[in-house]
């Protein structure tokens, strides 16, 4: 969903060229399959185009990818541990950070990552050389709060919220992408604004 989604965020900005979106799991439990049935059907509801196949997040990854998007704290925390250094460990983030509701003010300049391909049981894409502002969550939130619920046994509304959340966190995302880009003189011209 968030690959679907967050894609659509960087075609329609015109960035396309310049950023990667892809996505990976954590676990191989569904490898090679398509989405679920219910994810697909909300995608396409709201406009969005999907075409996706599983596949599980491989350590070797990190060395060609400088931004990596977790959907949920225990996703984090895997993908942290499967990082060869700490630096890699550093690249992963939550999504939900980048939501101004739940992290007012938006993204911090604090804990900036490179921008490179985002990795999630979400997704992946790609710049070369950018910096991004992480995603820092409001003062005393909790990390849960950060997370977007797995809605797999539950019903279509749990794959609506799903979709909500990811949305506004991915104008989140898009607009630090769109600021790394264009402090770094890599977002064209002609870019629209974000």
């Amino acid at each position: 969903m968030a690959e679907a989604v967050f894609r659509a965020r960087v075609e329609e900005a015109g960035l396309d060229g310049l950023v990667v979106v892809d996505s990976a799991g954590t676990g191989g439990w569904h490898e090679g399959d398509g989405a679920d049935p219910r994810t697909v059907a909300v995608l396409r509801a709201a406009g969005y185009e999907e075409d996706h196949t599983a596949r599980q997040f491989r350590a070797e990854w990190f060395d060609t990818l400088d931004l990596v998007i977790a959907l949920d704290e225990g996703h984090l925390r895997d993908l942290r541990r499967l990082a060869p250094t700490a630096r890699d460990a550093d690249k992963v983030r939550l999504l939900r950070a980048y939501d101004a509701a739940v992290s007012p003010g938006g993204v911090s300049p604090g804990g900036a990552v490179r921008l490179g391909a985002m990795v999630a049981t979400g997704d992946i894409g790609g710049v070369s050389d950018v910096t991004v502002p992480s995603g820092d969550m409001r003062v005393g939130a909790r990390s849960h709060d950060l997370d977007v619920p797995d809605p797999y046994y539950g019903g279509m509304a749990g794959f609506e919220e799903c979709l909500d959340m990811v949305e506004a966190a991915s104008d989140g995302l898009l607009t630090a992408v769109r600021a790394a880009l264009g402090a770094e003189g890599v977002l064209p011209e002609d870019s629209p604004p974000a």
